[in-house]
């Protein structure tokens, strides 16, 4: 089981307007592919709402293909009901975990900084 430390930043959600931040961080593997799950669901509006969501990774350190997946269904559910994901600064690690399975076209990508 993965220890979470009080210092790992997790999964939160921030809104403003017509935009939903989802800040992920530390590690994203199958233990806590849940949290961003459930995170991205609660953003994703039934009905109108934030028509963008990011999802800021600046701070996530690993994702496998659990954490992948996870954002892959939440793009497919946000599209089915009008809405678009992006992905808020990617790491190395994520950029081509996206570029070896092929989804690196699914997801806008910005790069700023905070």
């Amino acid at each position: 089981m993965g220890d979470q430390e009080d210092d790992d930043p997790g999964v939160r959600l921030e809104g403003s307007g017509r935009q939903v931040v989802v800040h992920v961080g530390g590690e994203l593997d199958i233990d806590r592919a849940p949290m961003l799950i459930a995170a991205l669901h609660a953003a994703i509006p039934q009905a109108h709402g934030p028509a963008e969501i990011v999802v800021d990774v600046t701070e996530l350190s690993f994702c496998d293909s659990a954490g992948l997946n996870a954002l892959i269904h939440a793009r497919r559910t946000a599209s089915e009901r009008g809405h678009h994901i992006s992905l808020r600064n990617p790491q190395p690690q994520l950029r081509r975990l996206l570029r070896l399975t092929g989804a690196e076209n699914l997801f806008p990508i910005t790069n700023t900084s905070t």
